[in-house]
């Protein structure tokens, strides 16, 4: 339904090319019959089974039938048919031509942290009390505010807090009142007539909690480790840190690598914290990092790299993510993600796996090489086919081109232009992404 920018192009020269072709027509006419009238070339030249108008008129009627404004026309969609159908083969959904095209100029990616650089399911490898508190009870308090949030860190959270409780099936937790979602910060409830807060330091620091000196050495090493520091605090006082991991997705160091060398940019924006937003950054081999980033800021930043002349891509799979997606010149979701994100993007990794951006990539690359190879070779038809239709080559040579041949060889230039876009069905994804081995991630 939606055109491709590219397409533009082809309107463009068909515009003016078939009124164009309708002149050339009649002017080729019209000079062979005045030739003809004003004895301008010898009477042997035609045929006997006709006279000087009728030699005029074929040459004016293969001029038209052998132009083909339907070659052109071909060029871009069949290409984008084929390669958004490749595309979905390989586990990449592109939603249209407009995408695909803007997929090929990307030179900048801005990738979330949490379910896109990682797997996308934290578990708590550590916890940390700064009280004395008996840890069964704590991780109550702490499950019964999390519960509610759609949060990973908090499903992880509230996962772990299942240990404690393993003899109940579906374990009931006390009654959270005045229960409160900070975006970007944590969440706050009031469980048990205490009100519990848990999230990062920077919801701590604007609720006036106090964070001693061991707490921030606990938090530093945590971040120092790759792992997401969370802070629970109990009636304005800090009660534990709870240390949690999400393990990078395979081969997700190699799939920048192979970015660097495509020319294309790569950048971490997380809500996560600073530190441990610049470990992960590190063990990929990305420099810039952006963290502590709020769905809105996400969206400009992206909007910040679009004014410095960059085409960007953003990926990630939240809902946080959605405002940049959206923003983004491309947006591309996981495939495991939320169904805003899957909604928001302009291309959907089915197999969540990192190294389908570079395919996404390579096969925008490749469908717009082969769109102006149809447009080379249909303007170099119509060129090249127009004057010998014309005549050119009849003084010389003798050679005419009568107008069932005219007709087959138009035809022939719109099947030439199909086949060139349906050879497309034998691209391959980059050799360097087969030596990666790596397999379809699934996030239960």
């Amino acid at each position: 339904m939606a055109k491709a920018p590219v397409q533009k192009f082809a309107d463009r020269i068909s515009k003016f090319f078939v009124p164009l072709v309708i002149i050339l027509s009649f002017a080729t006419w019209l000079a062979w019959f005045l030739a003809g009238k004003l004895n301008g070339y010898p009477k042997a030249w035609i045929p006997s089974s006709m006279d000087s108008f009728q030699l005029a008129l074929q040459f004016g009627i293969s001029v038209m039938v052998i132009a083909c404004p339907c070659a052109l026309g071909l060029a871009t969609p069949t290409a984008v048919m084929v390669g958004t159908g490749v595309g979905a083969s390989q586990g990449v959904l592109i939603k249209g031509g407009q995408a695909l095209e803007r997929t090929h100029k990307v030179n900048c990616i801005v990738f979330d942290k949490t379910g896109t650089l990682t797997i996308g399911k934290p578990v708590i490898v550590n916890t940390r009390l700064l009280k004395s508190m008996v840890l069964r009870e704590f991780y109550e308090l702490v499950a019964a505010s999390e519960v509610n949030s759609e949060h990973p860190l908090a499903k992880a959270v509230v996962e772990y807090a299942k240990k404690f409780r393993q003899e109940e099936e579906s374990p009931v937790w006390p009654e959270a009142q005045d229960f409160e979602s900070i975006t970007g910060q944590g969440v706050r409830a009031v469980v048990r007539n205490k009100e519990v807060l848990v999230g990062n330091k920077r919801l701590m620091l604007e609720r006036n909690v106090a964070i001693s000196i061991d707490a921030e050495e606990i938090l530093a090493e945590t971040e120092g480790l790759a792992q997401t520091g969370i802070l629970v605090a109990i009636d304005k006082e800090l009660i534990g840190i709870l240390a949690i991991s999400d393990p990078l997705k395979p081969g997700a160091r190699e799939v920048i690598s192979i970015l660097k060398s495509m020319k294309v940019k790569s950048i971490v924006v997380t809500g996560d914290n600073w530190g441990t937003a610049n470990s992960i950054a590190k063990e990929v081999g990305i420099d810039t990092v952006i963290a502590e980033a709020k769905p809105e800021h996400k969206a400009e930043k992206v909007k910040e790299l679009q004014a410095e002349g960059n085409i960007v891509a953003m990926v990630g799979d939240g809902i946080n993510d959605s405002p940049a997606l959206v923003a983004a010149d491309v947006g591309m979701a996981i495939g495991a993600g939320t169904d805003i994100a899957i909604e928001a993007a302009d291309i959907v990794l089915m197999k969540s796996n990192l190294e389908d951006v570079i395919t996404a990539i390579d096969l925008s690359r490749t469908t717009f090489f082969r769109i102006r190879l149809n447009y080379v070779w249909a303007l170099g038809y119509n060129i090249l086919g127009i004057p010998i239709a014309a005549g050119t080559l009849f003084p010389s040579t003798g050679f005419r081109l009568p107008p069932w041949i005219a007709g087959a060889a138009m035809a022939s230039s719109s099947v030439s232009v199909v086949c060139c876009s349906l050879l497309l069905k034998n691209y391959r994804r980059p050799k360097k992404l087969d030596a990666l081995e790596i397999r379809e991630i699934t996030v239960e």
